[in-house]
């Protein structure tokens, strides 16, 4: 074989600092701006994106010579800085530790944009602590 080929779909999720509620409206649509432009320059173009008051999914077609980690704290740490920078929010803006990582079948990706897309709507039936939790249960995560 010649090339590699890979198509390494990840659904991401992260959140605010202490999953404070603070990213609302202008500060979101910037920070929307922001990260679409980040994901590119970095050659991880965002496939979808839906920034919520207190935390962001993102879909990604990973590339095979960037890790995962690598990429996630060039985003996070490149937009925490800059709302900074920017005083895109009043008080210092922090994300928390870490993030959510779901590797997505291609059969899925209509599914997994669409939910992404319609999170707004989604989060009048459930808040984002009572899904994230059942995604940990069904991924079999627990925490110590």
């Amino acid at each position: 074989m010649k090339h590699s080929h890979t198509k390494i779909w990840i659904h991401i999720i992260w959140a605010t600092k202490n999953r404070e509620r603070i990213l609302f409206k202008e500060p979101a649509i910037k920070l929307f701006n922001f990260m679409i432009q980040k994901a590119n320059q970095i050659n991880v173009p965002l496939e979808s994106l839906n920034i919520q008051p207190e935390h962001v999914h993102a879909l990604v077609d990973l590339p095979s010579n960037i890790c995962l980690s690598d990429f996630m704290q060039k985003m996070k740490g490149a937009s925490s800085h800059w709302i900074n920078d920017k005083n895109i929010i009043t008080g210092k803006f922090a994300w928390q530790r870490g993030f959510g990582a779901y590797s997505v079948s291609a059969s899925q990706l209509s599914k997994v944009k669409n939910y992404i897309k319609n999170q707004t709507v989604h989060h009048h039936k459930k808040t984002f602590n009572e899904e994230y939790q059942e995604w940990k249960e069904q991924y079999g995560i627990f925490d110590d």
